[in-house]
């Protein structure tokens, strides 16, 4: 299904591109009335590598950069705090105000019953999304030192006119030394209005994903970023609709022969606090995969996506069979909602025992 390179060449299982921001949440309180914030990083390409270090226990680095300030640095602990190799960090100079470089700014509130979550992000001219395809050493990263695993998406790519270049480089440099290439479509209306809207958001990523082995996204991550309809969709049906997900990976594993794997998840909101959560996956030699449905009761929906990606991305290097690596990505996601901020607290104990079955009953 997918090549993999040997684990015992290179120094590490994943590398993830994208950028990091330091998150401010309310928790149960609002963004525009709370006098009080608790403070997590999060990015949907750097939750990834985070998940898979501190949850599953391999060995990942993030490329990125931060402007050098104590935001900047704050930010730089905590990715420290995560265990994920911070050595591919690029800081830039701060001039005092932000003028020309800033770190990004995600205000982020977590919704309860009929309120759905709320995020607002401040994120303008930050480092990361000046970063350029020859600020990094590629061939030394994906050659030298070796990377089995490189991670990055459709988030990254709409920050700036730079980024879907720095991206491609990237994937460039990982097709020619045999990385496997991950890409999360993760569609967000309010990062592309301003350049383009969906227009450009599938010029940028139908030209990324020929580069692409796995394309993981949502019900309207392929529809938004790539052009697939998918007829009769909407995330509040009273049931998942399977059927009509397996239509629309038909119709984008034709036009992209390159792709190994495709995984959706699937989710139904009941509320905010409640939704109906799944997943299904495709290969060539499985074909169609589906990851068993449950219903959630969710404190923190942010980053359960991305966590359900890092549980994938674990099957499928740890196992190498779809079946387990999807229900690993949908256990991952769902503990991830569990609990607050945008990144797992999960073990792989909790995740393995979720797969087999194991309920909510109290350990002790």
């Amino acid at each position: 299904m997918l090549d993999l390179r040997p684990a015992d060449q290179c120094r590490y299982d994943l590398v993830s591109l994208g950028e990091i921001m330091l998150r401010l949440d309310p928790g149960e309180g609002r963004v525009r009335t709370t006098r009080n914030f608790r403070v997590w990083e999060g990015g949907g390409e750097y939750n990834v590598a985070r998940g898979l270090r501190r949850c599953f226990g391999l060995r990942t680095a993030v490329v990125t950069a931060f402007a050098d300030n104590e935001v900047g640095r704050l930010l730089e602990d905590l990715v420290l705090q995560g265990g994920v190799d911070s050595s591919f960090i690029r800081w830039l100079p701060y001039d005092g105000i932000g003028r020309e470089v800033r770190n990004g700014l995600n205000f982020t509130e977590r919704g309860f019953g009929v309120r759905g979550a709320v995020g607002t992000s401040d994120r303008g001219h930050t480092a990361a999304s000046q970063l350029r395809p020859e600020d990094v050493d590629w061939d030394h990263l994906f050659g030298t030192l070796g990377v089995r695993w490189l991670h990055t998406g459709g988030i990254y790519a709409a920050l700036s006119e730079v980024t879907p270049e720095t991206i491609e480089a990237a994937m460039a440099a990982a097709r020619r030394h045999g990385t496997v290439i991950s890409y999360d479509l993760n569609y967000r209306p309010s990062l592309w209005k301003a350049v383009g809207g969906k227009a450009r958001a599938q010029d940028v990523n139908r030209r990324l994903a020929r580069y692409v082995d796995v394309m993981i996204g949502n019900e309207e991550d392929f529809t938004a970023s790539l052009g697939f309809e998918v007829p009769d969709t909407d995330e509040n049906l009273a049931e998942l609709d399977v059927a009509n997900f397996r239509r629309m990976i038909e119709a984008v594993t034709k036009e992209y022969d390159n792709f190994k794997v495709v995984a959706t998840t699937l989710r139904t909101v009941r509320s905010a606090s409640v939704n109906d959560w799944g997943a299904v996956a495709w290969s060539a030699g499985s074909g169609f995969v589906e990851a068993t449905q449950r219903r959630l009761e969710i404190l923190d929906r942010v980053g359960g996506g991305d966590s359900f990606a890092s549980g994938l991305i674990f099957g499928l290097l740890e196992f190498g069979d779809l079946a387990t690596a999807v229900e690993y990505g949908a256990a991952h996601g769902a503990l991830a909602m569990t609990t607050p901020g945008d990144t797992s607290m999960a073990t792989r104990r909790e995740v393995a025992a979720l797969v087999a079955g194991a309920g909510a009953r109290v350990q002790r």
